[in-house]
């Protein structure tokens, strides 16, 4: 006995239609079409153009309907791409509570399963948490007063943390799927997800306690899904995929994308691709050099999937690696990848049709690892198609997205029920005033609230079915909040401040009511509570006894001619971490202070910083020879003194700079730097400068060729 089953593969660039039939527990592919959207009418996996979508579902829709009859129901799978990945952590203080059972880790993770869930609508005040359905999370790390550790079960601290990477389904992907059917005259038969179709077809369930993960390359994403503990425990997606080698074909060798994209698919099936790049230039090249050219852009494709699998696996490298998709077929991308996850030799494997057990297929149809997602999806949401549920949460009835094995914890994520309302209220808080500051200080938490599904107790991981009832106990409220002056001192507390290399350790002082106190003082209700710590640098160098550098930080200042100049790069500074900082800046426990006194500038450096010049060199070449000519352009003087250009100017200097005369240099000049006199017994001379003839009281400019010849 056999039975057809119709399924969509309704992708971003094209959608693939198959009729499959059920032949006892075989199936057999009969017929698959494949037809491109004309236009951008998907994007990210999401129907954007519901009409122009439903166009290319109907023509798919008729087209097999000529041959194989009437088509009235259809499977479909939301896009692995739609999925939103969302991460979150939460804090929980646990001081004074009892040790950690499975269940309090349990409520924690489902609290931040419900911040990621908010996190995720937060951007966009038009959504709620309810329009999106949670298909899964899992744990990256639990930590016990922020040092990671492994479980927090049976553990006691001050404060746990958890921190979770959550999946979610965002509900405008189903309901464009079920609108675009509507327009081609299909019902919706069955609804999966992309993923968890490849995955049910390639990874039966007795493989799903390896850790394993599935990696679906398409055009312009590349879907992640990884198994492990016998389920599917995480999904996500990179914007990398096969459109980056098309696109590095394209630009290397100057080719149109479709050339590009039809040059890249004959790189598994020719040893030469032909290509005609924009310029009309015909080639031949050998495949392995159109390899070699890819390789950069592969190696990338694999690195950002690798870190994406890595992030989605806790950080751990998988077992295994299946590729399917038509990127899958990028030439060494297997390598690549084992590459990248650290993973030995034929651990990275492309998986096409002929893998999926118990199936058959038409001649005509090829093996190829395009195709599992669509078959995978008609056997998918045949043998284990998702289903809606309904059940009561607190009398409300809440309708749930049948993804997996439903729990407790679903169905509260799914009713918006707060998980604040997991736990008794938290007892009083206690409220003071620490320097003028209200604070208050929370009470203990209450104990967990009671959970019960048709009437018998249950946690948040207890398996629920529909129409099942649930209900939350309102647990104990915790005790009113108490403290002591030294449980307020984590920001107000004993300060070690580095100065220029020495560590000190200066202490605050404490009153209660304005009586001196100290730290171990209980608190009562309205208590008000001062602490006096060092607040500025100028007030930390007084305690420290450094009040020498107080002055040491004036800025320096000369005065040249009765005018005074202020130079803020020969001013010494002040450093707190490294950063610029002032006498009145506040200081923080852990400071590192250095103040950098400067060295007082010469008169060269002096002049280079006011842009004046105190003497002026240039060289020529008389007779030949490289002569340097020197004229002083200033006399600077310091009362009696005059300065040379290596004396130090120091701060507060009154100084007078007086111009010496900067004309032009001419040629006799020159006479003054050179021994060369005019031979005796010569009878006549001629001038010349730069070959022509010149005279003594010509201008000269440096570089110039001077020349006396005697005749």
């Amino acid at each position: 006995m056999s039975s057809t089953l119709f399924a969509l593969d309704i992708g971003t660039r094209s959608v693939v239609g198959i009729i499959l039939e059920q032949r006892n527990e075989t199936f057999h592919v009969v017929d698959i079409l494949v037809e491109e959207h004309k236009d951008r009418a998907m994007m990210d996996g999401q129907i954007h153009n519901v009409l122009k979508v439903a166009e290319v579902i109907q023509s798919i829709k008729e087209k097999l309907e000529a041959k194989h009859g009437p088509l009235e129901k259809v499977s479909v799978a939301a896009a692995g791409r739609a999925l939103k990945t969302e991460q979150a952590e939460i804090k929980m203080n646990i001081k004074n509570r009892p040790i950690f059972s499975e269940e309090d880790v349990s409520r924690l993770e489902l609290s931040a399963v419900q911040q990621a869930q908010n996190a995720l609508v937060q951007p966009d005040n038009g959504n709620q948490s309810s329009h999106y359905y949670c298909v899964g999370y899992s744990v990256l790390y639990y930590k016990l007063d922020g040092e990671e550790i492994g479980s927090l079960v049976d553990q006691q601290g001050e404060e746990a943390s958890i921190e979770v990477i959550a999946t979610f389904l965002p509900r405008v992907v189903v309901e464009s799927l079920i609108s675009a059917l509507k327009r081609a005259n299909l019902e919706m038969e069955a609804l999966t997800l992309e993923p968890i179709a490849a995955i049910n077809v390639l990874i039966p369930t007795s493989m799903r306690r390896l850790n394993v993960a599935l990696v679906d390359i398409g055009a312009g994403t590349s879907d992640i899904a990884i198994t492990d503990f016998g389920t599917v425990v995480a999904y996500g997606m990179v914007p990398y995929a096969g459109d980056e080698i098309t696109e590095a074909l394209s630009d290397h060798y100057l080719l149109d994308f479709p050339l590009a994209e039809k040059a890249k698919r004959a790189i598994n099936t020719n040893d030469y691709i032909q290509v005609q790049d924009i310029l009309g230039f015909e080639q031949d090249i050998p495949k392995e050099e159109v390899i070699e050219t890819l390789k950069p852009t592969i190696t990338e494709l694999a690195t950002e999937i690798s870190k994406e699998i890595l992030r989605l696996n806790n950080n751990r490298s998988p077992k295994a690696v299946m590729l399917v998709g038509g990127g899958s077929l990028t030439p060494t991308i297997t390598t690549s990848l084992e590459q990248a996850l650290n993973l030995p030799a034929n651990r990275v494997a492309v998986r096409g049709i002929d893998a999926i057990q118990d199936l058959t297929k038409e001649e005509h149809i090829p093996i190829t690892p395009e195709l599992v997602t669509p078959i995978g999806i008609a056997i998918a949401a045949k043998k284990s198609p998702i289903q809606y549920m309904s059940v009561k949460v607190n009398g409300q009835v809440v309708r749930l997205f049948e993804l997996k094995e439903m729990t407790v914890g679903d169905a509260l994520l799914a009713a918006n029920i707060s998980t604040r309302k997991l736990y008794g209220k938290p007892g009083a808080a206690l409220s003071i005033q620490l320097n003028n500051q209200t604070l208050h200080i929370p009470g203990e938490h209450g104990q967990a609230a009671l959970i019960m599904v048709n009437g018998m107790e249950a946690n948040t991981k207890t398996i629920i079915k529909n129409k099942d009832t649930i209900e939350l106990l309102e647990g104990k409220d915790g005790n009113p909040g108490v403290a002591t002056v030294r449980d307020l001192l984590d920001e107000a507390s004993v300060q070690t401040v580095t100065f220029q290399g020495v560590m000190y350790i200066v202490e605050p002082k404490i009153y209660i009511n304005g009586a001196s106190s100290t730290i171990d003082t209980p608190l009562k209700e309205r208590d008000k509570v001062t602490v006096e710590t060092v607040q500025t640098v100028e007030q930390f160098l007084h305690i420290i006894n450094k009040e020498s550098y107080i002055e040491k930080l004036n800025p320096y200042t000369v005065t040249i001619n009765d005018k005074n100049h202020y130079m803020p790069v020969l001013s010494p500074n002040l450093l707190i971490n490294g950063m610029k900082g002032k006498l009145q800046s506040s200081i923080q426990d852990n400071d590192v202070i250095v103040i950098n006194t400067l060295e007082y500038p010469t008169l060269e450096k002096l002049a280079e910083i006011l842009n004046k010049k105190l003497s002026i060199r240039t060289v020529v070449t008389f007779q030949s020879e490289k002569v340097e000519l020197f004229k002083e352009l200033a006399v600077v003087s310091m009362g009696e003194l005059t300065l040379q250009g290596s004396d130090a100017i120091p701060n507060n200097a009154k100084i007078v700079w007086e111009e010496a005369n900067d004309s032009s240099w001419i040629f006799q000049d020159v006479f003054r730097f050179t021994e060369w006199t005019l031979p005796e017994n010569a009878t006549s001379f001629q001038i010349l400068r730069n070959g022509q003839p010149s005279r003594f009281d010509e201008e000269i400019f440096g570089g110039d060729q001077l020349e006396i010849r005697v005749g």
